[in-house]
């Protein structure tokens, strides 16, 4: 795993242009400036990707970057390190009852985000999988960005905020014209071992609850929660984003 790792951290290094100049904040109240990266555009997940069953695109999106396009130019990103699947068929997915105009994107065409409101107070950001006029979808639940807290996207709410998500990204292509999108893994690491990942079930749900369905990378220390007995990584062992060469 953590020769896997360090293949990560040699690529990774070469993706990055430039790090951040001031020092992270210690809480959300101050959001520093975004890390530009080198992106190529074509390096957008192509919507093949997408168009597969959400148990089948949710761990495979473990290690993919979150991208978006800042207002001055440059890209604010993270590392996606924790996913959860839902689909149709599934009682706690919003589909499950009917198909309502709250709901309609998660019923579109794949590679699109499905951005939704919770306790109707947070963003969750989504994006859809499999078919047209089927539910399918994975949620982002957490994220690792460089020179940040570690917490700083541990959760669907805080990785929205953080990314400044919200309705308005609703059925938005993920695709870099559109601003935000999904990047493949770099280089080096588009395969990841089973024991490099934690299968576990989902969280926050009153149906559906013993479906296996949620995936999280287990070096990481963002991860929203822990399955039980699964310890947090001590920070000598974990994947410290902002340790990494030149930043992540």
């Amino acid at each position: 795993m953590y020769s896997c790792l360090g293949i990560l951290c040699q690529s990774i290094g070469r993706l990055c242009q430039s790090r951040i100049s001031q020092p992270p904040p210690n809480s959300l109240q101050a959001i520093p400036q975004a890390t530009p990266i080198a992106t190529p555009l074509s390096q957008h997940l192509p919507q093949s990707f997408f168009a597969r069953p959400a148990e089948v695109v949710a761990p495979e999106l473990i290690g993919c970057l979150l991208v978006k396009r800042q207002a001055d130019g440059e890209l604010l990103w993270g590392v996606i390190v924790e996913t959860e699947a839902y689909s149709q068929d599934d009682p706690a997915c919003h589909g499950y009852r009917r198909r309502t105009p709250s709901n309609e994107t998660l019923f579109g065409e794949p590679g699109r985000f499905y951005v939704y409101v919770s306790y109707g107070i947070h963003h969750c950001v989504n994006v859809v999988t499999h078919r047209a006029d089927w539910a399918n979808g994975v949620l982002l639940r957490a994220a690792a960005l460089p020179d940040e807290p570690e917490r700083v996207a541990a959760g669907p709410a805080l990785l929205a905020r953080r990314f400044g998500i919200d309705g308005r990204r609703d059925a938005q292509l993920s695709d870099p014209e559109a601003g935000l999108w999904l990047a493949a893994r770099p280089p080096g690491w588009a395969v990841l071992e089973p024991s490099d990942l934690m299968q576990t079930t989902r969280i926050g749900i009153s149906q559906g609850q013993d479906l296996p369905w949620r995936w999280y990378l287990r070096a990481s220390r963002s991860v929203s929660k822990r399955a039980r007995g699964d310890r947090t990584p001590a920070r000598a062992d974990a994947l410290g984003v902002a340790a990494l060469p030149m930043g992540f």
